[in-house]
């Protein structure tokens, strides 16, 4: 009698562990994480290249998903590449320029619609682990704006007394960290985030397993001063870079584990990407961008186009490669469409490129997309295989002394004085100059760029648009 006593609880026990790996209801929506990395290089992942940072599971996303080879963060510096990621507008729409500051009083205005807004409106939960950096006054803050929870810093790590430039070009307060709108401590050393913003990504992944959910991972890392954990350290053949690229790869399948341990793999759709290109001035403690030209804070391909790569195995094919142009203002609109949500009511610039992940399309859904960089400033456009730069001052570390173990080198600022315009397809590193060749081209390109200056306006040229919107402002 023990026996079968215990022989029917065993059945009883196995049948409800297999339960909870079950895949959930197919006809549920499908949840979305969308992970973002700081300042990591196109290269700085296996399966994009890298010859010296082991990524074991971007490189299996990316062998059960797709990696998209142009895809493009929608500008080369912090705050502006998350809120265009996050609104599906242009930074200079909504007026997001640069990298916000501890001394900033602007950030995202509540007129604009977030990601999380608008998939909160079909109940959807939602979290934000890691770096917010659209503005760090109450009103500004990630729960104002559709989160449900957060954990993280308001800006970026190195906007704090540590800083190596501190007391000579900065003087950063201390960097605090939040939960949701309590700072709950004050970073002295950050090597314990990453596992601190995998832990809650997994325990929010749990938590939320019979509801659709939106997870935001924006890590803070591998943005400088570079941090990871022990479990980590000194593991990678590129050195204190590599190993924090490792530990955001461990992070990643952390993350995948937790959606299959709970039979939500299937149904969710996951994208990993980058907010800009690799901080060159930091040497052996920046990414690299290569085959690419150039980094963070140009409009070169090193500055914007990042590694990218999106797994959804229940509606995409696995082991794809897509080379087809598209902007991280397209992920509102295509998340929109695959969640069947409202789009902002508001105008916006990006739009979905579900069909071009399904394979149904095999061009561009835009027209054009636009380089801006600084206060409004119109560097360049890519159309098609073409990206034309117009005349503009662009800082570089060619010929300058690399920066090292955390202190930056000094950049050198060039000024592109003609047009010109590269092949990407055939000159992806952009060396040979053909708008001589190509004057059809240029002509073309130019009218695409006036109409856009017309309406988002062009401070190298003292154009205002006419349908730019204000950023929120703080009040004391």
């Amino acid at each position: 009698m023990r026996i079968s006593l215990f022989f029917l609880l065993t059945i009883s026990l196995i049948s409800c562990d297999e339960k909870k790996s079950e895949p959930v209801n197919p006809d549920r929506p499908p949840n979305i994480v969308l992970i973002f990395t700081d300042d990591q290089g196109y290269q700085d992942v296996g399966v994009f290249g890298s010859p010296n940072i082991k990524t074991p599971h971007l490189d299996q996303m990316a062998a059960d998903g797709l990696r998209l080879t142009s895809y493009y963060a929608a500008q080369a510096v912090c705050s502006a590449s998350r809120a265009g990621i996050l609104t599906g507008c242009y930074p200079n729409r909504i007026g997001i320029h640069n990298a916000l500051g501890p001394d900033n009083t602007h950030g995202i205005n509540a007129s604009e619609t977030t990601m999380a807004e608008m998939l909160k409106e079909k109940g959807y939960a939602t979290a934000i682990y890691g770096k917010w950096h659209l503005g760090h006054h109450d009103k500004f803050l990630p729960t104002r704006h559709g989160f449900d929870e957060w954990f993280g810093i308001p800006y970026s790590n190195d906007m704090w007394p540590n800083h190596p430039q501190q007391g000579t070009i900065f003087n950063f307060p201390d960097l605090p960290l939040y939960e949701n709108e309590t700072v709950i401590d004050t970073l002295t050393e950050q090597s314990q985030l990453t596992t601190q913003i995998t832990e809650r990504s997994v325990d929010f992944i749990q938590r939320n397993k019979d509801n659709p959910f939106f997870l935001y991972v924006p890590h803070p890392q591998p943005h400088v001063p570079l941090f990871v954990s022990d479990k980590f350290k000194g593991k990678s053949e590129r050195g204190l870079y590599g190993d924090v690229i490792m530990e955001i790869d461990w992070s990643v399948g952390q993350i995948m584990q937790a959606l299959k341990d709970n039979g939500l793999e299937e149904n969710t759709m996951v994208i990993f990407t980058s907010d800009n290109g690799p901080w060159l001035s930091y040497g052996n403690h920046a990414g690299s961008a290569l085959p690419l030209r150039e980094g963070k804070g140009t409009a070169w391909e090193g500055g914007q186009r990042e590694p990218c790569i999106i797994k959804y195995p229940k509606k995409l094919r696995a082991g794809g490669v897509i080379d087809v142009p598209m902007m991280a203002i397209d992920m509102l609109p295509t998340i929109a469409e695959v969640t069947e949500s409202k789009l902002p009511e508001t105008t916006i610039d990006g739009k979905s490129v579900w069909s071009i992940l399904t394979g149904e399309r095999t061009t561009p859904v835009q027209d054009a997309y636009f380089f801006y960089y600084r206060v409004n400033e119109l560097f360049g456009v890519r159309f098609g295989k073409w990206k034309l730069y117009f005349p503009h001052t662009y800082r570089t570390m060619d010929g300058q002394e690399p920066g090292k173990d955390g202190q930056p080198g000094q950049y050198k600022m060039v000024d592109l004085e003609e047009i010109e315009l590269y092949d990407l397809v055939n000159d992806m590193s952009e060396t040979k100059n053909v708008a001589e060749e190509n004057p059809d081209v240029v002509a073309q390109i130019k009218v695409f760029a006036n109409t856009m200056r017309q309406r988002l306006g062009d401070s190298l040229l003292g154009i205002e648009g006419t349908e730019t919107r204000e950023p929120g402002r703080w009040e004391e």
